[in-house]
């Protein structure tokens, strides 16, 4: 059972690694699509963009190598953990940057649930 559940939660890994380093790529080929999600007080947002859009691409490269996994699945789950107050701002704002109050109430649990996939492969990758 055991050789079972590393089999897929190896899966996941290179899974969210894939998802982690497309999210980043699209930094790069759509900042304009991130631009409403940039705090205004934040300075220089389309370096703010690629900054992340380098750190997701990262993490999502380290998350392949099962040496770096456990410090990769940290960095994401602290990564979701700061994206999370601007999707939960985008939730009481007047024009969401993601489209409508009802895509974002639907967009806050994936945050969730990233949040709770990152911290499980850094508990799987433990025990390896």
């Amino acid at each position: 059972m055991k050789n079972i559940s590393n089999t897929i939660w190896t899966g996941v890994r290179f899974f969210f690694a894939f998802f982690m380093i497309m999210g980043g790529v699209q930094h790069f080929l759509k900042p304009d699509f991130y631009l409403p999600w940039v705090p205004e007080f934040l300075p220089f947002p389309v370096l703010v963009i690629y900054l992340s859009g380098i750190v997701e691409i990262g993490l999502g490269l380290l998350l392949v190598f099962r040496r770096y996994t456990r410090i990769a699945a940290i960095g994401i789950f602290v990564l979701m953990l700061l994206f999370l107050p601007i999707h939960i701002w985008d939730i009481f704002s007047d024009d969401p940057a993601i489209g409508s109050q009802k895509a974002a109430l639907i967009r806050l649990p994936f945050q969730f649930l990233f949040m709770a996939i990152a911290w499980k492969i850094k508990q799987v990758s433990e025990k390896f």
